[in-house]
């Protein structure tokens, strides 16, 4: 997490106090952050570990030492602040006064690793202009994050998107400019990986959908929520039970998918890397198990758990980002 002093002037170079937030990790990182300089906020694991709630540890432990602080860097543990950025996402922050976060591209170090690090790059490619929310890589304004009383440390998954929304309906703005910002490491080399990240984007959708839909006419994520429900497990099951009663015929319902996998790279303008729509399509699938999650798990009362489709390891590093 990098808090950032603003300059007294637009030339001079914003000074920066940076926190690690550590999730107990077992290698030397705390020992590694402590050497640079670098102030660590350890979190007790005795509470069940969300993304959010680290993010905000990390925050406040940044404003309670440095109430001055005007903006913070979040950046996660698997990313890495290109060269440039904090100076240029200060610029945006002071010139557009609404503005409550800022962000840029974020790019996949190793694209040509995997078809799912590829797919990664694709993702973050997001449009140019105001936006509906941004990633775990963004700066943002400490005054707009305290209005909102910062994250919601209950989300497991999709906690920028529910900032942002939040953020919003109080008439702040979310921008994405032309920068580089982050390199990410996905580190994504098997199809399990992928499934598991799906899964955990379709308990996302369900829980923000639930928890926000009914707030403005925007309906938040209720579109994603109904197209994972429909192709993900209505379509196919209703497909499978009228086998016999159709003589096979409800089989071409299985077409829906190459069709909208076309409509969707034609969308798209003819992506670089096809297996996009195709992965996009499949990942209606575990996006649709992941929402059957939320709400079992709601319906039972049990508190959803992070789902991390890097393993173990994988968790430490998340868990250590801090912003």
């Amino acid at each position: 997490m990098g808090g950032v002093v603003d300059p007294a002037t637009p030339s001079t170079t914003p000074s920066t106090i940076v926190i690690y937030v550590d999730s107990g990790s077992s290698d030397q990182s705390i020992a590694l952050a402590e050497s640079l300089g670098v102030e660590v906020v350890e979190l007790d694991l005795s509470i069940p570990f969300t993304a959010a709630r680290a993010r905000n540890e990390g925050f406040g432990h940044l404003t309670s030492a440095y109430p001055e602080i005007e903006f913070v860097q979040f950046v996660d543990g698997d990313c890495e602040v290109v060269s440039g950025w904090i100076e240029r996402a200060v610029e945006e922050l002071n010139a557009k006064p609404q503005a409550a976060i800022v962000c840029g591209r974020r790019r996949e170090r190793f694209p040509d690793a995997s078809v799912y690090n590829a797919m990664c790059d694709i993702e973050w490619d997001t449009p140019i202009g105001e936006s509906r929310w941004c990633g775990g890589d963004a700066m943002m304004r400490v005054s707009a994050l305290k209005q909102v009383k910062g994250y919601n440390p209950a989300v497991i998954a999709g906690e920028e998107p529910e900032l942002c929304f939040r953020l919003r309906l109080r008439d702040w703005k979310i921008f994405r400019i032309d920068a580089e910002m982050t390199l990410h490491d996905a580190a994504m080399t098997r199809f399990g990986q992928w499934w598991k990240r799906s899964v955990r984007a379709g308990h996302a959708y369900a829980e923000l959908c639930a928890m926000h839909a009914h707030e403005s006419d925007e309906r938040y994520f209720a579109r994603e929520v109904r197209s994972n429900w429909f192709w993900g497990m209505i379509l196919p099951i209703v497909a499978l039970a009228l086998i016999w009663p159709t003589r096979g015929w409800s089989l071409l319902l299985f077409l829906g998918y190459p069709l909208i996998a076309a409509k969707m790279y034609m969308r798209l303008g003819g992506t670089p890397l096809a297996a996009y729509t195709f992965f996009t399509v499949l990942g209606k699938f575990p996006q649709a198990i992941g929402q059957l999650k939320y709400y079992l798990d709601r319906k039972r009362g049990r508190t959803s758990r992070v789902i991390e489709y890097k393993g173990p390891a994988a968790e430490i590093t998340r868990g250590s980002a801090a912003s």
